[in-house]
């Protein structure tokens, strides 16, 4: 009885046998409400256990669909090439869910599709009721019982039909699902509809339990660690109200399963307070970089960022790396993936006619030249044909277009799509445009991280509450100290004793000296700020005349208008 939420003397609550639920599925192009569409409508009205009637059609999306979910789904466009479109089909639809409770198996998905034909084709948003399947199965389950909550596991346990992607079959099978789950629910005080709704938002027991850990928690900025019963850290967070922040995770506010999964876990949570926002930001990123927390999923693995090198060899080549080493080398990066650094280095070998072979070429080696040399991509130097100082010209010219110049990769890469798109070859074209921007994003990414990690020395301040100022010492990117300078402190004894305190950093190789990009990515939002003052610089902080950032924004641009007006996944409008 202890979740039951308690009704007044005036509203006891709808009793749940005589609730009237319209359990329905939907069945898509894709995932996005806003960019794909509805192929199949099932849907179940029951009441008190009896099946009052149902709903199924197919929908005609009204452009192709894409053959993976043809596969998944086994419907295809053959099928709904006669069917209605959403605008004949919606109004009946919502005709006979008038007045019942919505159930879907993860509700957020279907009713942001109805939603979003609701907004597309002139109706009012659905205002009934919603029960989500997985959230009452999260709740009522064991792992024991359950090893997840999709639909095939619990219909397993609970109905006789198999779900199979198809609407119908699927909103019967969440029938026999949603029955079995309020029966048990029964167990717990639940008997109207009120109670059931309130009983899905309450806290956990674990959560309810576990409260006390945020008593010792201070109320100041800084990072808060869960740590399990042998000290190792559960999740790292952040917060500039540490108390605030830990007591939410032990309220029905905090509604995520793997956090609640976490809490369940925990047993200590260890606050470490900071002087600033910016100090609490780069600590959780350090924190969750070194002691990769399982239910943190953000930063966790910063060493697998890659790299575009071109190598320091009598004939560089670009080569993929994991490694900044300090060998000479020129540096493009860091790249989430191997794919996007593949279509970098596409694009600078669309530019510049480097060599793509990966055998080191001595004075002594001669070997025939590839295709490549046929086709004008290369110049053959393994052939001879080329001497180290004129392949020295083509590499400078790479060097310069991935630290200094982005113009020159731009122009050439634009002009190989234009004649794309006058052949009508407009996937190859789109290809071209992915390789430009993974190459224009990285570049002016790392050209903006390096104007600040080539400085040796930086403090700045911006104002705080109360007419303080925080005090942030930089050196090479990385933040080496943190303070707040009271209103009226004299600022060069305050400013020198936080330098004379802060972090020694000796630089290391590469584009990334001293600190990962997240680190100085959040230093440089600090710095962009409004009011902040630059106190003391040692170096130029500026950024490459020609450099990649001025056509940032021209890619972005791109991309904002193919995604509102290409057809859905890439194809022809039918």
């Amino acid at each position: 009885m202890e979740y039951a939420v308690q009704g007044t003397l005036d509203e006891l609550g709808t009793p749940i046998d005589q609730i009237t639920f319209v359990v329905f599925d939907l069945e898509t192009t894709g995932v996005s409400a806003a960019e794909h569409a509805i192929t199949e409508i099932g849907a179940v009205k029951v009441r008190g256990g009896e099946v009052l009637g149902e709903f199924a059609t197919l929908v005609d999306p009204g452009s192709p669909i894409p053959p993976f979910i043809s596969v998944l789904t086994g419907i295809t466009d053959g099928m709904v090439v006669a069917a209605p479109r959403i605008g004949a089909v919606l109004p009946s639809f919502l005709e006979f869910a008038r007045g019942a409770t919505l159930v879907a198996h993860n509700a957020g998905f279907d009713v942001g599709f109805v939603k979003a034909a609701c907004a597309a084709h002139g109706h009012p948003p659905p205002d009934h009721p919603v029960v989500d399947t997985v959230v009452l199965a999260r709740r009522l389950l064991t792992r024991d019982e359950a090893p997840n909550c999709k639909l095939a596991t619990l219909a397993r346990l609970f109905s006789g039909t198999e779900p199979r992607h198809r609407a119908l079959a699927d909103a019967r099978a969440t029938v026999d699902v949603l029955h079995a789950l309020l029966e048990r629910a029964g167990s717990f005080g639940v008997h109207t509809l009120e109670e059931l709704r309130g009983f899905t938002r309450a806290p956990t027991r674990e959560q309810r339990r576990k409260r006390y850990l945020a008593d010792s928690v201070p109320a100041a900025p800084g990072v808060y660690v869960f740590e399990d019963h042998r000290g190792d850290p559960l999740y790292v967070g952040k917060s500039v109200d540490l108390r605030t922040r830990v007591r939410s995770y032990f309220t029905a506010s905090e509604t995520r399963p793997r956090i609640r999964e976490m809490v369940g876990l925990a047993e200590r949570v260890r606050p470490i307070v900071c002087a600033t926002p910016l100090e609490a930001e780069v600590r959780e990123l350090r924190l969750i970089g070194s002691a990769k927390p399982r239910y943190n999923r953000r930063s966790r693995f910063p060493e697998r960022a890659v790299w575009l090198k071109l190598t320091a060899e009598r004939f560089p080549r670009l080569s993929i790396v994991r490694e900044v080493k300090d060998d000479g080398a020129a540096y493009l990066g860091p790249f989430g993936g191997s794919r996007a650094a593949e279509d970098a280095r596409a694009a600078l070998h669309e530019t510049v006619p480097l060599r793509q072979c990966t055998e080191r070429i001595t004075p002594r080696s001669r070997r025939p030249a590839c295709a490549l040399f046929g086709i004008g991509r290369c110049g053959a130097p393994c052939e001879g044909r080329q001497s180290p100082e004129e392949y020295g010209e083509l590499a400078a010219a790479a060097r310069r277009a991935m630290e200094l110049d982005a113009s020159a990769v731009f122009a050439a890469m634009e002009a190989r799509m234009t004649r794309l798109s006058l052949d009508q070859r407009y996937e190859e074209a789109a290809a071209d445009r992915d390789r430009l921007a993974a190459y224009i994003r990285v570049a002016a990414r790392m050209q903006r991280l390096r104007a600040l990690t080539s400085l040796p020395h930086l403090v700045a301040a911006s104002p705080a509450a109360d007419g303080a100022w925080e005090v942030h010492v930089v050196r090479h990117g990385r933040l080496v100290s943190a303070g707040v300078m009271a209103r009226g402190v004299h600022p060069v004894p305050f400013v020198e004793a936080l330098v004379a305190t802060a972090e020694t950093v000796v630089p290391g190789p590469g584009p990334l000296p001293a600190a990962l990009a997240e680190e100085t990515e959040c230093v440089l939002r600090w710095l962009e700020g409004p009011g902040v003052r630059l106190v003391q610089v040692e170096g130029t902080w500026s950024l490459p005349v020609h450099g990649a950032g001025r056509l940032r924004a021209r890619i972005d641009h791109a991309y904002r208008g193919m995604d509102s007006h290409r057809p859905r996944e890439g194809r022809p409008e039918r």
